[in-house]
């Protein structure tokens, strides 16, 4: 530690000091005002280094022009001595998401050689009322980054009066700090030469409104999550020629994408998604030759796809979901080598596009994301998706297709497989066999048949088995007991007999670290030039998969819970687990081991031939939302222990042969009402408006080493009745060959009784004779 080393302490002539990734003591801010000569020192993501900026030490360092604690624990706001460090140019306090930074930047109002400013990930507070705020600056920053680390709700609309006389910005970053009233564009008219502007996640709103004169030097325009309004100006090819990235991420946008756009060279990357741009894509934009992401998901473009859009050699992630797109995809008549390609994600869902899926994706050998769901797309998958061995993830979900999966997938790398909602048949593929990458398989609302395979046990890295509505039968694979990531079981609506394993319970059911949620390309930029120094063209060759397609492409299933089909996706998903079994011909007690699951958040045993108790265990289930155990055979009583269930919104027993009174209706049993009950007869209790007696208390087993024994005992009962009854008739049997006497008379005691059944017979038929004879006169 270079801070602490006494051959240094002396030294006066120190002028730059750089430590990273190191454990410094807490007062090493302190000590370091004795190296008078300093002029740069970085402290970045130091152990030990927390808690408030002192007002002796690091204040002393006159010379001082450079400070960077990026990364550390600190905390409070910048004391009064900041004041004499008059000779600081470059100060990064970013990602200390504690420390609070004023909005108003009237800590630095002695300062005159400021140049830049970098306040990521911290918290922009409010200071004064920027409406009574006169001072004026002493400084022209180059540099400026104030991005609160979660979205600001105590700031003022109003943008600080110091933005009013910087002049010479080249780079402006502003995110969720809440800013808002009309879009400042008088913001470019002052700052000439502004390379970047970033405002994201604020309040901006009216029309988006370009500086009056061509800007030569604008890079990057960053403006997502406002609601600005209205079209993009036809001009903004002329005004801002060397366009590298142009990003309007949900605001409330119209009209027709410019189609001049395709013809900026520079261009790299558009995302205009989420807003309500109309029309088709424009054809110069098709054939861009510089885009290498287009994002227009979530619009009303419409129309016939421009299939030229596919052979550009430089698109890497094209994302048009969410749109009304319709016909078939055609493959461009053009001569174009689809195996140099470099689309990476192609993102189709949710359009109108029909007809076969398209062949020639199978020679777009960098595919890793192929999401074509929610369309009309029918015939088989294609065996030449089969060339597609670096895909990822593959979506074919809610068309029309049919046929068997092609046995030649090459799916080392795969991830993800989503099939539900289509007519796909025959039984589950050899070639999903030790596919150890394997996370997701939906198959769902499907036509598969056979049984569920033991070889399913290898599928080592499956968190998500979705194969409910088919055809599957057999008995449930106890070789799912082996996959210890697996989160989410649903093999509902299916044919699946015999008892429910038990080995179910040796889940973990972990959570796993999910993928951040949108971040703007700008905020990632800020953060690994603060780092590294980076310009922007190396972000986005070098960070383009994470920056940009990570970040809009969210994992998601459809799961039957609290009475609802709901899709979970991103961090909502991770945090799910659930078993669903119902809608099966399962039989056998519900084994007592479910109820060590105490992360499971859903379990679904409805619709089956379920017999024996509830498990008392299942007061085990901490974390359980919904429980159905409805339309089975269960029997015994509801435990009420299952009241200290305190997360539980939908419980269902209805239609069992459940007794006694129902669980004391406190906590979460407060909120049910008789439907959670019904079908089921002898049950009482006040919500069901039938009064307990004595006799409605069962005597049912409390825990399940008496159920357990309970079942015992009835076994035994059962065997030592037939045991007794086979000896009576064999003794009977015995006495009466012994005892010719005894059993002439049995003979005959015998044939008595016969008679006597035959007499009784004739007699009613007779008279149902002579009934039926009267009847007809009366009707006559």
């Amino acid at each position: 530690m270079i801070a602490l080393n006494s051959s240094l302490r002396f030294s006066t002539n120190v002028e730059e000091i750089y430590i990273s990734d190191s454990h410094l003591p807490n007062n090493t801010l302190q000590s370091i005002g004795v190296f008078s000569s300093l002029k740069s020192l970085t402290l970045r993501n130091c152990s030990g280094l927390s808690g408030t900026l002192p007002t002796q030490g690091w204040c002393d360092l006159r010379n001082l022009e450079s400070l960077d604690l990026l990364d550390n624990e600190l905390e409070g706001t910048f004391p009064s001595c900041l004041d004499n460090l008059t000779s600081l140019r470059h100060l990064d306090i970013s990602y200390n998401c504690d420390f609070q930074v004023p909005a108003s930047l009237m800590s630095f109002a002695n300062h005159s050689s400021l140049k830049e400013l970098r306040f990521t990930g911290n918290e922009i507070v409010t200071d004064i009322d920027p409406i009574s705020q006169t001072w004026v600056p002493n400084f022209q920053l180059k540099s400026l980054t104030m991005n609160s680390c979660s979205p600001s709700k105590g700031l003022p609309k109003q943008l600080p009066k110091f933005f009013y006389y910087q002049y010479n910005l080249r780079l402006l970053h502003l995110s969720n700090n809440n800013f808002g009233g009309n879009f400042p564009s008088w913001l470019m008219d002052n700052n000439t030469r502004l390379e970047t502007l970033g405002i994201v996640g604020n309040s901006f709103l009216d029309t988006l409104q370009l500086p009056r004169h061509p800007n030569f030097e604008m890079g990057v325009i960053d403006l997502p999550h406002n609601e600005i309004q209205g079209e993009i100006p036809r001009n903004i090819c002329l005004t801002f020629p060397k366009l590298r990235v142009l990003s309007l991420f949900q605001n409330g946008l119209r009209g027709n994408i410019p189609p001049c756009l395709g013809g900026l060279k520079s261009l790299q990357v558009l995302d205009l998604a989420y807003n309500n741009f109309s029309g088709g894509i424009p054809d110069e934009v098709g054939k861009s030759n510089s885009l290498e992401t287009i994002r227009l998901s979530n619009n009303n473009l419409s129309g016939k796809l421009v299939p030229t859009i596919f052979t550009s050699s430089i698109l890497a992630a094209l994302y048009l979901d969410g749109n009304h797109f319709d016909g078939e995809i055609v493959e461009p008549q053009v001569d174009f080598d689809f195996s140099v390609s470099y689309l990476v994600y192609i993102d189709l869902t949710n359009n109108q596009f029909s007809g076969k899926l398209p062949r020639w994706f199978g020679k777009m050998f960098q595919l890793k994301r192929l999401p074509l769901s929610n369309n009309h797309f029918d015939g088989p998958i294609p065996f030449e998706f089969c060339h597609l061995d670096k895909l990822s993830v593959l979506d074919l979900s809610h068309n029309n297709l049919s046929g068997s999966l092609p046995s030649c997938f090459n799916l080392s790398k795969t991830e993800h497989i989503h099939l539900r909602g289509n007519r796909l048949s025959g039984p589950l593929p050899r070639a999903l066999y030790n596919t150890s990458s394997l996370v997701t398989l939906d198959l769902s609302q499907n036509e598969f048949t056979g049984e569920i395979p033991h070889w399913i046990g290898t599928l080592s890295a499956l968190s998500i088995l979705i194969l409910k509505s088919n055809h599957f039968g057999g008995e449930i694979p106890s070789q799912l007991c082996r996959l210890e990531s697996l989160k989410i079981i649903d093999l509902s609506r299916n044919e699946l007999f015999g008892p429910i394993p038990s080995c179910l319970s040796n889940l973990t059911l972990e959570l796993k670290d999910g993928d951040s949620p949108y971040i703007s390309l700008l905020s990632e930029f800020n953060y690994f030039s603060s780092i590294y120094g980076w310009d922007l063209s190396v972000i986005l060759s070098l960070h383009m998969e994470n920056a940009i397609a990570d970040a809009y492409v969210e994992e998601q299933v459809e799961i039957m819970t609290k009475r609802a089909l709901l899709m979970y996706a991103g961090n909502i998903l991770i945090n799910m687990s659930g078993i669903d079994l119902s809608c099966n011909r399962l039989t056998g007690q519900i084994p007592l081991e479910l109820g060590n699951l105490s992360e499971l958040h859903l379990l679904n045993l409805s619709h089956n031939n379920l017999t024996g108790f509830i498990p008392s265990t299942f007061s085990k289930l901490k974390q359980i939302e919904s429980l159905d155990l409805s339309y089975n055979s269960l029997s015994g009583r509801i435990p009420n222990e299952l009241t200290e269930l305190n997360f539980l919104e939908v419980f269902n027993v209805s239609y069992n042969n459940l007794t006694g009174s129902i669980p004391d209706q406190k906590g979460q049993f407060g909120t049910f009402d008789e439907n959670s009950y019904m079908g089921n007869p002898f049950l009482c209790g006040p919500l069901l408006h039938k009064k307990c007696s004595p006799t409605h208390t069962p005597p049912t087993p409390p825990n399940g080493e008496e159920e357990s024994g309970l079942a015992v005992d009835c076994f035994s009962f059962w065997v030592s009745f037939s045991i007794s009854c086979a000896i009576v008739l064999i003794t009977m049997a015995i006495v009466l060959f012994v005892n010719p006497y005894w059993r002439q008379a049995w003979f005959y005691f015998i044939q008595q009784c016969i008679d006597t059944c035959h007499f009784f017979v004739e007699d009613n038929l007779v008279k149902l004779y002579i009934y039926r004879r009267r009847l007809r006169r009366i009707i006559v």
